[in-house]
C-alpha cells in the first residue's frame, strides 16, 4: 500500500476546518496507508528535522494548514534522504501563499494528478544552511511585522473568523505606524551577486527574495519556482511613508519592484542581529555576517492544479 503522511497543527486558528475538510475525509481512504504528523509546539526547524526522519521513498505528503505548516513539510522533505516524495498543500492559514502558488488543488487532485518539479530557494547564514522556502524570504522590517499575528488579541480575532485581507492590512498598518521609528531593522550591508559585484545598501530596512506567485497574499511575485536558477530580489527603505506606499502599490497592482538574480550575498560590516522570515515563520538570529540566497540544487516534487 502507498503511504500518505498528513501534516497538521492542532493549535492553528483554523484547525476545526482542517479536521472537517481533510482529516475526516481521509479516514478509510482505500489503497492508502494513512499516517499523521502533528506539528509540535517548537519551531519550523525542529519539526522539519522530526518529519524528515519519518519519511520514506515515494511517500505522498499533504500539508493542511497555514504557510508555516507547508514550510515544515517543504523543509522536512528537502532534508530527508529519500526519493520520489510528492507534496500537496491545502491552505488553511491567514495568507496561504504556498497553496496559491500551487493553484489550490483538491484532495482528488492531489491523489490523482502527476507531480511537477519545482525549485525552492535556499538561505545560508554564515556559510551554513538555514532553511528552504518555496515562496519567499524576507529580512528586516517585514520579517519583524510577522510578530503582530502572534499577539493574543490578534490570534483571538483570527480564531473568530477575521481572516480577510483588509483585517490583516489594518493590523500591519497599526504596527508600522508604531514601530517604524523605534528601531533600526537592518544594519548597513553590501549586496553582491554571482559576478562578485557589490553595491552598498546603507539605510535599507528590508531585503526580499521572491520565488512564488505571491507574498503575504498581497504582493505579486511570479512563477520563479518553476525555474532552476532565477528568482526576484529587492531591497528597500520602507520605513518612509511615501516609499512604502509606492512599493506596495507597485507590488499589488503589477509585481514587486526588483531584479532577477541567480545568487544574492548580503555582507554585513560587523556581526549583527536581525529578523529572518520564511513564508510567514520568523526567527531572530544573532551574529550574522553573511547571508546567501540562491536556488536549491535539489528539486521538490509538488502536485499542482
Amino acid at each position: 500500500m502507498r503511504r500518505l503522511i498528513l501534516i497538521y497543527n492542532p493549535r492553528s486558528s483554523h484547525f476545526l476546518q482542517v479536521k472537517k475538510d481533510v482529516i475526516d475525509k481521509l479516514r478509510g481512504l482505500k489503497g492508502w496507508m494513512i499516517g499523521k504528523y502533528e506539528v509540535a509546539d517548537t519551531d519550523v526547524d525542529d519539526n522539519a528535522s522530526r518529519l524528515a526522519k519519518l519519511l520514506q521513498d515515494d511517500d505522498l505528503v499533504i500539508a493542511a494548514g497555514g504557510d508555516g505548516t507547508a514550510n515544515i513539510a517543504v523543509n522536512g522533505i528537502m532534508q530527508a534522504d529519500c526519493r520520489g516524495i510528492k507534496l500537496g498543500v491545502f491552505g488553511y492559514g491567514n495568507f496561504n501563499d504556498t497553496a496559491r502558488t500551487f493553484g489550490k488543488p483538491t484532495i482528488e487532485d492531489i491523489l490523482n494528478n502527476k507531480a511537477v518539479e519545482i525549485w525552492p530557494l535556499e538561505c545560508k547564514i554564515n556559510g551554513r544552511h538555514w532553511r528552504y522556502a518555496i515562496c519567499y524570504f524576507t529580512i528586516g522590517m517585514f520579517a519583524e511585522a510577522c510578530e503582530v499575528f502572534d499577539h493574543p488579541k490578534t490570534r483571538k480575532s483570527l480564531r473568530k473568523g477575521k481572516k480577510s485581507i483588509l483585517y490583516s492590512v489594518r493590523v500591519l498598518a497599526s504596527w508600522w505606524f508604531k514601530e517604524r521609528k523605534r528601531r533600526h531593522f537592518m544594519p548597513e550591508f553590501n549586496l553582491g551577486n554571482s559576478s562578485d559585484e557589490y553595491v552598498s545598501s546603507r539605510g535599507a530596512s528590508d531585503y526580499l527574495a521572491l520565488n512564488g506567485k505571491t507574498a503575504a497574499r498581497m504582493m505579486k511575485g511570479g512563477k520563479y519556482f518553476l525555474q532552476k536558477d532565477e528568482f526576484l530580489s529587492t531591497t528597500g527603505t520602507l520605513t518612509k511613508f511615501w516609499r512604502l506606499i509606492l512599493f506596495m502599490m507597485r507590488s499589488i497592482l503589477k509585481q514587486v519592484p526588483g531584479t532577477e538574480s541567480d545568487y544574492d550575498k548580503l555582507v554585513f560590516k560587523k556581526p549583527s542581529k536581525m529578523m529572518f522570515q520564511a513564508e510567514g515563520e520568523y526567527k531572530m538570529i544573532s551574529d550574522v555576517l553573511v547571508v546567501e540566497i540562491k536556488k536549491s540544487t535539489k528539486p521538490l516534487l509538488v502536485i499542482m492544479k
